[in-house]
């Protein structure tokens, strides 16, 4: 299983930028039933959750991305997306892809984003 990441870039401050995830290797039925999640690490920081979707379909957020990031998923093609709108400087990091299925763990490469005020 591979997790590829991508979507990252360089914005301004207010711009918005869509990250996509694709799972390969990975069956149907065990992305479906799956956690996935967004995390990102800042520079000096340790990784932070940032959203999550949980196999029934409910999303948790970080409060601080409340109401301008959206996690989903497009099941048919293996791949988890985060939305982000109203970017702001402290929502640079490298964002990382993570699925969750039983106790197997498996994360994406990790894609840089980078807000300018």
């Amino acid at each position: 299983v591979q997790l590829q990441a991508s979507g990252g870039g360089s914005v301004q401050a207010g711009g918005s930028l869509k990250l996509s995830c694709k799972a390969s290797g990975m069956i149907l039925s065990t992305f479906t039933g799956s956690r996935k999640a967004w995390y990102r690490q800042a520079p000096g920081k340790q990784r932070e959750s940032v959203a999550e979707l949980t196999s029934g379909g409910s999303t948790n957020y970080q409060d601080s991305v409340k109401g301008r990031f959206t996690i989903s998923r497009d099941n048919s093609k293996r791949t988890v997306y985060l939305q982000m709108n109203s970017l702001e400087p402290d929502d640079t990091a490298v964002y990382y892809c993570n699925v969750k299925f039983g106790s197997r763990y498996y994360w994406g490469q990790g894609t840089q984003v980078t807000v300018s005020s």
